[in-house]
């Protein structure tokens, strides 16, 4: 087991409430923390307040509409399954119930500077979460040693509803632009005629997606197979932005470093945990908290002015890469802790349901083009996974605020939100019936200007290697470059001699050295592939000439 160059690290406590165990909050108008709340306040589904129920968010006000309307978009898929129930299993995860506590401070500065969202404001102020990891792209009951990308996946609690911050562990993704997800996945998933795995279809894609390259060069090192889920990273991924109580803006980038430090597993390493148990992440979770070592994480944001940013190389939108810390710093805002193992795996962790899109006052979306597609992916794909209703089972409700929602019916509904003093004839809004009204808004409105022609193009500064090899050069260590190597050379064994070239190309221009290394340790497992393979024929023709002859005796 190798610890990480420049490992990360950041308490305990009990959790002041829980997703699992949350009381229905039907007949209350103030939160369980005291906050309280106007009567027959139109809220989301995830609890927040609905301040305009009227008009769609647009580009200027004959539009075009944005894709980030999470309101309507809940509103009218929720409309769209009120009569078809629907749903879908989900990969492989292991999950726990905790807390984030606040420092009240954006490194140095208060954190009310960069946004309004309450859950950060008070130094010592503590939020339920529950946190899900899992692994991306293999089966429900795939061994935790593979090599793939690890969900990390935080549902805060706050009153003011609930946030979702849906992540990973690396930093970075393989893929700028959300409609290329499909293809990406399908991929990376078994063969639609075989039902197998295989590197030959994984690097077909690779090789025609040059900005997967940094991304590649993390899941092939030991970043890749992480020693469990407490030794491992979390980043938000995607570019966000936090709003302050005046309405400026700026973009943030989320981080969490395990307090334990990071460490990941060679694939020799893997190999010889995957012999004895193919559980080790789940195991090592539970068994933590069990115990009372409770896994901790310190949270960070980067934070940068709400602009394009010409003097940098790339584009600070792009999820396949990095902001660097030496220009933008990883500033501390608080802390998360796990401290209780859910009381029923498939009622919390299986059925737990998060979406990008799921964020309170204070935290908005920035144009990021992978993340807007998520936004309407993540919450659609629930309601076909666990139902139309998902929002009302306990792990996914908010708890620490009324809902009080207008929605009705659809696949197992059981909880009809109606709010002390309404109406229960009017299930819609406006009304002058005693129905839902908007809620007061908090703070001065968020209105980024939009220009330019709709278009369907890639960004300009796309720079698609430089980050590899400075990740190549910089951050992986000499031990970690020859297992990074290996591992690309066995995997690139299994690719066509064309799509191999174009790879070879890839790491060219991220580094000289890496290029030429890649190219001759796949050489070597060519070899001894062939090697093999003329064996493994001398075995057969072998197994033949002996069956000829026996047939002969006969």
């Amino acid at each position: 087991m190798a610890e990480m160059k420049n490992g990360n690290g950041a308490g305990n406590g009990a959790s002041n409430g829980n997703g699992a165990n949350g009381n229905s909050n039907a007949s209350h108008a103030s939160a369980p923390n005291g906050t309280q709340y106007e009567a027959q306040t139109l809220t989301t589904r995830q609890g927040h307040p609905v301040p305009d129920n009227q008009n769609l968010r647009t580009v200027g006000a004959r539009g075009p509409a944005v894709l980030e309307n999470y309101h309507f978009l809940e509103k009218i898929t929720h409309f769209d399954r009120e009569r078809i129930p629907e749903r879908v299993v989900h990969a492989r995860g292991a999950g726990a119930h905790g807390y984030f506590e606040a420092y009240g401070k954006c490194g140095d500065e208060p954190v009310s500077e960069f946004t309004r969202a309450k859950l950060f404001q008070e130094s010592g102020k503590q939020t339920p979460i529950f946190v899900r990891f899992s692994t991306v792209i293999h089966g429900t009951h795939s061994p935790e040693t593979l090599r793939d990308p690890r969900g990390f996946a935080i549902k805060f609690y706050t009153e003011d509803g609930n946030w979702d911050l849906v992540g990973n562990n690396l930093k970075v993704f393989f893929i700028r632009d959300a409609t290329k997800f499909p293809d990406m996945v399908h991929a990376f998933k078994p063969d639609p005629l075989t039902n197998r795995q295989d590197n030959g279809r994984f690097f077909d894609f690779i090789a025609n997606t040059p900005e997967a390259t940094n991304m590649v060069t993390y899941l092939f090192s030991q970043y890749g197979i992480p020693a469990s889920y407490r030794f491992m990273e979390g980043s938000g991924v995607n570019t966000y932005k936090w709003v302050n109580k005046d309405g400026r803006a700026v973009l943030v980038k989320y981080h969490f470093e395990p307090k334990v430090g990071v460490k990941g597993l060679t694939q020799d390493e893997a190999n010889q945990v995957q012999a004895t148990n193919f559980n080790h992440a789940t195991q090592d979770l539970y068994d933590s908290i069990e115990s009372g070592n409770y896994p901790e994480w310190e949270m960070f944001v980067q934070i940068m002015s709400d602009d394009e940013h010409p003097e940098l190389d790339f584009d600070p939108l792009d999820a396949t890469k990095i902001w660097p810390r030496e220009q933008f710093p990883f500033l501390p805002v608080g802390k998360i802790v796990l401290n209780r193992n859910p009381s029923n795996f498939f009622a919390e962790t299986e059925q737990v349901a998060f979406g990008t899109g799921v964020l309170v006052d204070g935290l908005d979306f920035s144009d990021d083009k992978l993340l807007v597609g998520r936004t309407f992916s993540y919450s659609d794909t629930q309601r076909y996974r666990v139902g139309t209703n998902y929002l009302q089972l306990p792990i996914n409700k908010p708890i620490g605020c009324p809902v009080f929602t207008g929605q009705r019916d659809g696949s197992m509904a059981f909880d009809v939100n109606v709010a002390p003093n309404q109406n229960p004839h009017v299930n819609y809004e406006p009304s002058s019936l005693g129905g839902l009204k908007e809620a007061t808004r908090n703070g001065v409105e968020y209105t980024p200007e939009v220009n330019g022609k709709l278009v369907r193009q890639k960004i300009d500064r796309t720079n698609d290697f430089a980050q590899a090899g400075d990740a190549y050069r910089t951050i992986l260590t000499a031990e970690q470059r020859d297992e990074l190597v290996m591992n690309l050379g066995g995997a690139l064994a299994d690719c066509t001699d064309y799509n191999r070239e174009k790879l070879y190309t890839f790491f060219d221009q991220a580094d000289q050295d890496y290029g030429k290394r890649v190219r001759q340790e796949t050489q070597k497992a060519l070899d001894a592939k062939a090697g093999m393979n003329g064996k493994a024929s001398a075995a057969v023709q072998h197994g033949l000439d002996h069956a000829t002859a026996l047939a002969g005796i006969r």
